[in-house]
């Protein structure tokens, strides 16, 4: 029978190991999800072209119209939680997670979404635009990237707001201070007592000419 204590002391260790490969899933899905983002996910064909266009590539020419601002904004959303979740503990540490999730979703339900309204923008862009009239559309490589995008950077944010309480933290050394180490009891028993502890007292030893380290 397993010792429940080594089972404890085993799982944290085999989650720690998690932190590296999940961040760095983490940080490459969301850059990938903001390179799909910006480019266009639904292309057009038509009968008629425009002077020197050929009948294809409409997705291509209206760029800004068959791609997805607001995909590409959630995919930095989700980078940036990536970034917070390096530097921060405790409870602030979990929450940022779980705002990446709901980026994550964010994400995929406007990809989710893209086929449905998408096509119909081009189509009404260009017509608005050229007056002419696209007989198809369709989506492009892009958008399946984007796709796939969603999938790892869902994965990889579900994965952080399970495993973040037990993934190394960064040092209290770190930390900006708070107060003289003289709070401490066993601090000021190993300090000479004429040895200054707080900032004001290191400047008057100073302003003496005594060397407030000796």
């Amino acid at each position: 029978m397993a010792d429940p204590g080594t089972e404890h002391e085993v799982r944290p260790a085999t989650t720690r190991r998690t932190f590296g490969p999940v961040v760095a899933l983490g940080l490459a899905s969301g850059a990938l999800g903001a390179w799909a983002g910006s480019k266009p996910w639904v292309d057009g064909t038509g009968a008629e072209s425009a002077p020197g266009m050929g009948s294809e590539g409409w997705g291509m020419a209206w760029g800004e119209v068959a791609t997805s601002p607001l995909a590409t904004a959630l995919a930095f959303v989700v980078l940036a939680c990536w970034g917070v979740l390096l530097v921060t503990r405790g409870r602030f540490r979990r929450a940022v997670a779980a705002l990446a999730v709901l980026a994550a979703l964010g994400y995929a339900a406007t990809v989710v979404w893209a086929p449905l309204s998408l096509p119909d923008h081009l189509v009404e862009q260009v017509r608005r635009r050229t007056g002419l009239t696209l007989d198809d559309t369709s989506l492009t490589g892009w958008y399946w990237l984007a796709a796939v995008a969603a999938l790892l950077v869902l994965a990889s944010t579900v994965l952080a707001l399970r495993l973040v309480r037990t993934w190394p933290e960064m040092g209290s050394r770190y930390d900006a201070p708070t107060g003289a180490r003289g709070h401490d009891g066993a601090d000021q028993s190993e300090a000479p007592a004429d040895r200054p502890t707080d900032n004001i007292d290191i400047w008057k030893a100073l302003d003496e000419g005594r060397d407030p380290t000796a």
